[in-house]
């Protein structure tokens, strides 16, 4: 197991999880209107199941609102 932080909350996750595996368990997998960070950089969307996730990561998501 390994520990990251998604928003600033700790999750414990498998070792080698993918950014795709990570959103699959926190039920955001479907959701196309968000950014994601890690490490303070943007991960394009194309990326996430190959981007493996590492011990002590920063993930930051994103939801995209509408308005203005």
């Amino acid at each position: 197991m390994i520990r990251i932080l998604v928003n600033s909350k700790e999750y414990e996750i498998e070792e080698s999880s993918s950014l795709l595996d990570l959103l699959t368990t926190l039920q955001r997998a479907d959701d196309t209107s968000m950014a994601i960070a890690i490490n303070n950089k943007i991960i394009s969307k194309n990326l996430w199941q190959e981007t493996v996730l590492q011990s002590n990561d920063k993930i930051v998501i994103v939801k995209a609102a509408c308005g203005g």
